[in-house]
């Protein structure tokens, strides 16, 4: 029962200082107010005084002073054991509270034409799920070597295929598409001789305008076909926007192009296309295969490409 007399205690009114413990627990841990100097990164004078303010607000000695070493005392000891605890205990919850208030996050990089024609439309799926998930896409024709330096989880790569690394997403094959409009005046493959091309400079690799076109056109026995003109892009996307304006006949990469075949806004003239050389791979990085939410992000990835496949 409390004392009609006792005083009401104050918060923290018997507690020392918490800095005071914990340069209290580096010198009972280290037996030197040296060493625990150092692994506080403050002067011995600094921790010296520190114990002796604690010693002084306690009325016990912690610690013997011997000549070049300390010693704990009984009350040392029962303080040591008390101060790891709480310490420990306080470590624990700040790790937790900074773990649970982190943001989620995934980061990845690949090329603009993958990200604007097949990733963004499909990646409200994604958020839905894990709408505590930050998703940053870098999308860029350069090519990212070392992920990790580069902080991000994973890549989708486009490459030849004998150079895929990681899971393969989907092989492309391509095929000439157009506006409907356009579509109506080609009957045969070689009238596309009249049409302009829509393609993309890839520049300083000195390669030729229709080097995208080349599966097809060998399997239409049409190496030497040259059209009537040429409007070149830096962003395949752009070259797409213009097919779709009805300004050309562009190269279709399938499937990044499958649900503008699939709307009607293009058209496949003659139907099926060449598989090419190339594909999507991805390939993650330690921290990727280290984050669960890259993980998740991964499977889901390849989920939708598994749909893309399905007839």
């Amino acid at each position: 029962m409390r004392q009609e007399n006792a005083k009401p205690i104050s918060p923290g009114h018997d507690l020392p200082p918490l800095e005071l413990l914990v340069s209290f627990e580096a010198a009972a841990r280290t037996l030197s107010f040296t060493k625990a100097a150092e692994a506080l990164h403050l002067t011995q004078s600094a921790v010296s005084r520190q114990i002796a303010q604690l010693e002084d607000s306690l009325g016990v000695l912690l610690f013997e002073r011997r000549h070049r070493a300390i010693a704990l005392t009984d009350p040392g000891r029962i303080l040591q054991r008390a101060a790891v605890e709480c310490l420990e205990r306080l470590r624990d919850a700040t790790a937790r509270i900074r773990t649970e208030q982190a943001p989620r996050q995934i980061a990845m990089t690949c090329t603009p034409g993958f990200a604007s024609l097949w990733l963004i439309p499909r990646l409200a799926h994604f958020t839905a799920s894990h709408p505590q998930v930050d998703v940053r896409v870098s999308a860029s024709l350069e090519v990212v070597e070392d992920l990790d330096r580069a902080r991000l989880d994973l890549a989708v790569r486009f490459v030849p295929i004998a150079r895929g690394k990681g899971p393969a997403l989907f092989e492309e094959s391509v095929m000439p598409l157009c506006a409907p409009a356009i579509a109506a005046s080609l009957r045969e493959p070689a009238d596309l001789a009249q049409q302009t091309l829509l393609t993309i400079d890839a520049p300083g690799m000195g390669l030729a305008p229709t080097m995208d076109w080349d599966p097809w056109l060998e399997i239409m026995r049409l190496k030497d076909l040259r059209m009537k003109s040429t409007v070149r892009f830096t962003q395949y996307t752009d070259a797409v926007a213009a097919a779709v304006a009805g300004q050309g006949v562009v190269i279709g990469r399938m499937p990044l192009l499958a649900e503008l075949l699939r709307e009607g806004r293009l058209v496949a003239p003659f139907g099926a296309g060449a598989i090419s050389s190339r594909g999507y791979y991805i390939e993650a990085s330690r921290r990727g295969h280290a984050n669960p939410d890259a993980q998740d992000f991964i499977r889901w990835l390849r989920a939708e490409a598994e749909l893309v496949r399905r007839p």
